[in-house]
C-alpha cells in the first residue's frame, strides 16, 4: 500500500520514510507523481493540511498525509502562524526569517516572550480525513544561536528553559523526545495500521 506525503520538501519526504519504517507502506511522494502544490488558503494549521490532504488524495487517489505548521509568538498575538514562511508577503529566507523575529521581539519583556511551534497531521484516506497535533514551547531568545539549521530557522531564536539551550542545539537523544511530528503521527497509528492492511 502506498502513502502520499504532500510536500515538494525532499527532508520532510526523508522523515516521514523514517517514522513511518514500521508500517507496510511504500512513502512516495507529490514530487514523484509530478502533482503540483495546491493554493493555500486556509486560516488556521489545521484548516490548510485538510484542504493539501484532500487535494493530494483526489489528484492520485493514494492516502495522502500533509503537515502544516508554524511559530506561534505570544507578544505578537500568535503571528506568524499560518504565515510563518510568508510573514512579509513573499516566501522568505531562513535569515530573513530571524531577522524579522528579532526585529519585532526587540523591546519586549521577558515575561512576554513565550512562543509554541505547532504542527498538525492531516491524513486523507478512503476511509476518511483524520488529523492530530504536536508542538514544542519556549521562549524567543533575546539574540540567535549562532547554529542555523537549514529550513529551520525557528529553531535558532527558540530556547527551551528545560532543556537551557537553542533549540538548535539539542542533541539526537533531546530531539527524539521533542520530535513534534513524531508526537502528531503517533496519535494516527491506529489508522495507519488499517490502511497498511489494505
Amino acid at each position: 500500500m502506498k502513502i502520499l506525503i504532500g510536500t515538494g520538501n525532499s527532508a520532510k519526504v526523508n522523515t516521514y520514510q523514517k517514522l513511518l519504517k514500521d508500517f507496510d507502506l511504500e512513502v512516495v511522494s507529490a514530487k514523484e507523481l509530478n502533482i503540483q502544490p495546491p493554493e493555500e488558503k486556509g486560516d488556521t494549521f489545521e484548516e490548510e493540511a485538510v484542504n493539501k490532504a484532500k487535494y493530494y488524495f483526489k489528484q492520485s487517489g493514494i492516502p495522502s498525509l500533509v503537515d502544516d505548521g508554524g511559530m506561534e509568538i505570544e507578544a505578537l498575538n500568535g503571528e506568524p502562524g499560518i504565515k510563518s514562511h510568508r510573514w512579509l508577503g513573499h516566501e522568505m529566507n531562513d535569515e530573513e526569517i530571524i531577522g524579522e523575529v528579532m526585529k519585532r521581539m526587540k523591546d519586549v519583556p521577558d515575561d512576554r516572550r513565550a512562543c509554541k511551534f505547532t504542527i498538525t497531521i492531516a491524513l486523507a484516506t478512503p476511509l476518511g480525513i483524520f488529523t492530530s497535533q504536536g508542538g514544542v514551547e519556549g521562549i524567543i531568545a533575546d539574540r540567535p544561536s549562532e547554529k542555523v539549521v537549514a529550513h529551520y530557522p525557528y529553531r535558532s531564536v527558540t530556547y527551551l528553559p528545560n532543556y537551557n539551550k537553542y533549540w538548535c542545539e539539542v542533541n539526537e537523544e533531546e530531539e527524539r523526545v521533542l520530535d513534534h511530528r513524531k508526537h502528531a503521527l503517533e496519535k494516527l497509528h491506529d489508522v495507519l495500521r488499517e490502511l497498511a492492511k489494505k
